[in-house]
């Protein structure tokens, strides 16, 4: 039985043993380490606690394999996990960055009182099914061209602004400007082009999602007010990524970096882990193809909230622009930052950059509050905004939780829930639900994720993130 102690409110230590380069740290609450342990001692394949911990051999690692506090079972690292490399000695790995590039949440404002928007959540459910393209394989209204293609993985949601998807003052409230440097659209191939040219501007299945949600409580007055969120009023969350081609980016990297492995001899302690140097043709070509994904995922999320605007302003006459951007945030990423001086790549696997205040990277209106952290719960649940802290930034890198985080699989999901009781249930608590798939339904029932209230409690209380607003559901669109 591996040996965990906490350290500090909140953090949980595995100390270095073994091939470990670091030691391995979890932020959570003594339910969420039994949870962990329980894994384990079910000799279960599916155990993010090893997962972190073998996180913690591979070369370059600084300071500790970390997880936040919804860490549960990925693909080779836990979902919830990050990692900084240096850039000399360390490598980077598919595992670290997911299937989906940049999945991340974007959040806009909706100027109105939410009794004015309850009054037309039928409406508003109805239009945002109609118009916003969900499910799996759902094309969009976009057909892009090669060159189109190449574009928008260069230039990110400035590419869909461009094309009349957007207004211009969005990108100063996306994280990296919608636009993250280092992409090369030759490091991305032809094949995964091909799936992504009649998918930008659709939302995907799985946990993907847009909700219409209430502002039912202000935690943080100050940092409210710098967000421009009022009690009572109403966001629109978009939950989205790079759709297929970031999965097809995966695909093919993952057999470029198994080869890497073996060419490098680099020791991992399962395949999985599949990895090659930072500083490398592979590694470096990777990194630049999921700049690609990272840009993709920017130009889908921003097409997408252009159809919601144009929905809801229908519905609700307003102007679509009277519905701002709060932010857009990722949460599958790797990307070269600079803390404590150190320039590192951050690999971060379901977890929410959230950068604490006086950062560059932070629009100036939030500057002196920390960054906006979007982090979705479920359908039925609430979701939180949350303000990054200094002390998140020299402990987790400026990252933190991105959602409440999966407590059984998909397939035991389906096994125990019944979309039918599901959606009855919530319509009883005054949620519509508007799904493409009545098995996705059942794989994304409330009950088959953690309590996102006390997920987001153990990043407050440790320090890594505050809360700044709950959220509930009126509206939630799934593919």
């Amino acid at each position: 039985m591996m040996e965990l102690n906490e350290i500090s409110k909140g953090l949980w230590e595995l100390s270095q043993t073994g091939d470990m380069k670091v030691p391995a740290r979890i932020y959570a609450d003594k339910n969420i380490i039994e949870t962990l342990k329980s894994e384990i001692s079910k000799a279960s394949p599916w155990s993010a606690l090893k997962q972190l911990e073998n996180v913690a051999t591979l070369p370059g690692i600084q300071k500790a394999a970390i997880a936040m506090s919804d860490i549960h079972p990925g693909y080779g690292f836990p979902i919830g996990g990050v990692a900084a490399f240096d850039l000399e000695e360390g490598v980077i790995s598919v595992a670290g960055v997911g299937f989906d590039c940049n999945c991340g949440v974007r959040t806009l404002r909706i100027p109105l009182p939410s009794r004015e928007v309850e009054k037309k959540k039928k409406e508003l459910a109805d239009i945002l099914f109609s118009k916003v393209p969900a499910g799996l394989g759902k094309k969009g209204k976009l057909s892009l061209d090669n060159r189109e293609i190449d574009e928008m993985l260069i230039t990110g949601a400035r590419f869909a602004i461009e094309q009349g998807y957007g207004i211009e003052s969005d990108i100063e409230f996306c994280e990296e400007n919608g636009s993250i440097s280092g992409a090369d659209p030759e490091k991305v191939s032809k094949h995964a082009k091909d799936r992504q040219n009649k998918q930008v501007g659709t939302l995907g299945s799985g946990n993907h999602y847009l909700e219409i949600q209430k502002i039912t409580s202000i935690l943080n007055d100050k940092a409210a007010a710098a967000y421009g969120l009022t009690q009572d009023e109403c966001l629109i969350s978009i939950h989205c990524g790079s759709r297929a081609l970031g999965h097809q980016i995966g695909t093919d990297y993952l057999k470029v970096l198994e080869a890497a492995t073996k060419k490098y001899d680099i020791k991992i302690p399962e395949k999985e882990l599949a990895c090659a140097p930072i500083n490398s043709d592979e590694g470096r070509d990777y990194l630049s193809a999921i700049n690609c994904g990272i840009n993709a995922a920017f130009a889908n999320r921003q097409v997408i909230s252009h159809l919601a605007r144009e929905a809801c302003a229908k519905v609700l006459d307003i102007a679509p622009e009277d519905m701002t951007l709060l932010y857009d945030v990722g949460h599958n990423t790797a990307k070269i930052e600079k803390h404590a001086g150190a320039e590192l790549l951050v690999l971060r696997k379901g977890a929410t950059r959230a950068f604490g205040p006086g950062r560059s990277e932070i629009p100036k209106a939030y500057r002196a509050t920390g960054q906006p952290a979007l982090i979705g719960g479920t359908m039925g649940t609430s979701s939180y905004i949350l303000c990054g802290t200094k002390k998140g930034m020299k402990e987790s890198f400026g990252s933190a939780c991105h959602g409440a985080g999966r407590a059984m699989s998909r397939q035991e999901a389906k096994r125990r829930f019944k979309s039918e009781d599901i959606l009855s249930l919530l319509e009883k608590k005054g949620i519509i639900i508007k799904g493409h798939s009545l098995d996705g339904i059942a794989e994304e029932a409330p009950g088959a994720y953690k309590d996102v209230d006390e997920v987001v409690s153990v990043m407050e209380e440790a320090g890594i993130a505050g809360k700044v607003a709950k959220l509930s559901p009126i509206v939630c669109v799934k593919g």
